[in-house]
C-alpha cells in the first residue's frame, strides 16, 4: 500500500473581501483575471456601518457576500489591487477587504508541480 504524504504550502495568504450581495462573482472574476486559482463565497449579514453611512445619504444593504481567496505570497498585491478596483471599494459602503498570512495550508498538488517547486528552491 502506498504511503500518503501531505504537502504543506507555507508561502500563501488568505484574501477576504466582504461586499454587497450580488457582487461576489465580480470579485471572483477579478481575482481569477489577476492569477488566483479560485475562491469560496459565503453569505452573511452586516451591522453597524449601515446606520452611520445612512446619515451621508448612502444606503448600505445588510446582506453581504464574503469571498475568500488563497493566493501565493507573490500574488497577494496583484490580486488585492485587482479586487479592490473591480469591487469599487473606494466608494463608501461598497465593502471591506483584508489579507491574512497563513502559517500552513494543504490541498492536492500534482507530483510534477511538487518536484518543480523543490527544484526551484535548490
Amino acid at each position: 500500500m502506498a504511503t500518503r504524504k501531505i504537502t504543506f504550502l507555507t508561502d500563501v495568504s488568505l484574501i477576504t473581501c466582504i461586499v454587497q450581495r450580488g457582487l461576489g462573482d465580480v470579485i471572483v472574476k477579478a481575482a481569477r483575471d489577476a492569477g488566483a486559482q479560485g475562491a469560496t463565497i459565503n453569505f452573511g449579514r452586516g451591522t453597524g456601518v449601515r446606520e452611520r453611512l445612512g446619515a451621508l445619504g448612502v444606503t448600505v444593504e445588510v446582506d453581504k457576500e464574503v469571498v475568500n481567496i488563497v493566493v501565493a505570497a507573490e500574488q497577494v498585491d496583484t490580486v488585492f489591487n485587482n479586487i479592490y478596483l473591480a469591487g469599487e471599494l473606494d466608494t463608501p459602503g461598497m465593502g471591506f477587504m483584508y489579507v491574512t498570512p497563513l502559517e500552513k495550508a494543504a490541498t492536492y498538488i500534482p507530483q510534477e508541480v511538487v518536484k518543480r517547486l523543490q527544484q526551484s528552491q535548490q
